[in-house]
């Protein structure tokens, strides 16, 4: 298997590790590709116990990211960045293969 080109800013790993560390039993961030959104695809997080079969593992310090195999096609080249600004705070995903995404981040296109 090759090695996934999917990163975590240092932001995304030291948020990832604030909210594992405070949830009992969780160990990684989960992000996942699916149907829908109003730009046709988006991404889902989740917080996960362990990896699946078909998970890749992304980790970077105490932080770990699971992507099933499916996803991981969509987010080829991607970073996972964690945003704090006057609109809120959020994961957000700058994912090269997008040629459109919406407002909020969450959905995307190819």
């Amino acid at each position: 298997m090759t090695i996934p080109n999917v990163t975590l800013s240092d932001a995304a790993a030291t948020r990832i590790s604030q909210i594992v560390a405070g949830e009992a039993g969780k160990q990684a961030l989960r992000v996942s590709v699916e149907g829908g959104g109003c730009s046709g695809f988006s991404y889902k997080f989740d917080l996960a116990d362990a990896p699946e079969a078909d998970d890749v593992v992304i980790a970077k310090g105490d932080a770990k990211v699971l992507i099933d195999s499916l996803s991981l096609v969509y987010m080829e080249g991607s970073e996972i960045d964690f945003v704090d600004n006057l609109l809120g705070q959020s994961f957000q995903i700058k994912n090269p293969n997008a040629v459109a995404s919406c407002g909020c981040g969450t959905s995307f296109s190819i």
